[in-house]
């Protein structure tokens, strides 16, 4: 195995793993996250903090996870393409993993305008994919994705999200 991650060790094992997502409060009531943590943490392997979803602000996933994780639990960060650049993503990557979190799901997020900022300017500089490829490598390969040494790379388990009913591409 690559990381610590708990979720990664269910899958090493060759079981299905169940995950339950916690949205984080419009504000700063870390009991809000707690009471929902409580109510899943017998039935899930992994409690996903949701980032800012259906584009509306909330508590950040980092901080929903860190609540999680002083519980006893196993947190997921989500991260989205929609609200950070490169550099924001690795930052955060890298302070999640210095505060605990090894575990993270990269999604391409939903659309401003769909939430409660319609004219907040969506970034997208790197799409869920690509996400994915620069964690695993600045797990895999200890540098950022402008080439610079990690001193101490972040041992990330990255998830991702499908849609089995999204029209086809073609």
């Amino acid at each position: 195995m690559k990381t610590e991650s708990r979720l990664e060790k269910v899958f090493a094992a060759g079981h299905i793993a169940v995950t339950s997502e916690v949205g984080p409060p419009r504000g700063c009531d870390v009991d809000i996250v707690e009471k929902k943590a409580n109510m899943i943490k017998d039935h899930v392997d992994g409690i996903n903090i949701t980032d800012n979803q259906t584009a509306m602000v909330r508590m950040s996933s980092i901080a929903g996870a860190v609540i999680v994780k002083n519980m006893g639990l196993d947190p997921i960060i989500q991260m989205v393409a929609r609200d950070r650049n490169r550099l924001a993503m690795q930052a955060d990557i890298i302070g999640a993993y210095s505060l605990g979190i090894n575990t993270m799901l990269c999604l391409s997020g939903d659309h401003p305008k769909f939430g409660d900022h319609p004219t907040a300017k969506a970034v997208y500089d790197v799409d869920s994919v690509n996400m994915i490829k620069m964690v695993t490598d600045m797990r895999d390969t200890g540098k950022f994705q402008g080439g610079a040494d990690i001193k101490m790379p972040p041992k990330m388990f990255v998830g991702a999200a499908a849609n089995p009913f999204a029209d086809p591409f073609e």
